[in-house]
């Protein structure tokens, strides 16, 4: 299960959108060998994680579909949308793990779903609270006064 979390994280680590995001702070071409090797790699990485999708243990099922959901970003995968879309709205209908209730929900809503129906009470206080987090990031102007740090980062 720990392998399939790493491969979830990595994976989205190298969505779309990420990658977007590093091309736009560092310039194209930013992106190592490794990180082009695994994007290419999502194929035949899709191909071992969709299998586990019908596990019968659910937490292994929900956290194969978190780890699919960034995979079928690749253009030979996005037909398998339709089949992860029905695979999001069983976990929504039965899981609580806030983590894998916000990758499915943020993928349907990608893909054009309508999750008001699929939403609890929770995801809806996570995403006003989300909101709240973003609003205030973008009106920050770099004079906080909350604390500092006792080093400057190394970054």
């Amino acid at each position: 299960m720990q392998l399939l979390d790493w491969l979830g994280d990595t994976a989205n680590d190298a969505n779309e959108e990420c990658v977007a995001i590093d091309e736009h702070h560092y310039g194209e071409g930013i992106h190592d060998e490794q990180m082009r090797a695994f994007r290419n790699a999502r194929p035949a990485i899709f191909s071992a994680v969709h299998r586990l999708l019908g596990h019968d243990d659910a937490d292994v099922r929900h956290t194969a579909l978190v780890t699919a959901i960034p995979l079928i970003e690749h253009p030979l995968l996005t037909p398998h949308q339709a089949d992860l879309a029905d695979h999001a709205r069983r976990l929504l209908a039965t899981s609580t793990d806030r983590h894998h209730r916000d990758r499915v929900l943020d993928a349907l809503k990608a893909w054009g779903h309508d999750t008001s129906a699929l939403e609890n009470p929770s995801d809806i206080a996570a995403r006003e609270h989300y909101a709240r987090l973003r609003a205030a990031r973008a009106s920050w102007d770099g004079n906080w006064t909350g604390g500092s740090y006792s080093d400057d980062p190394p970054f």
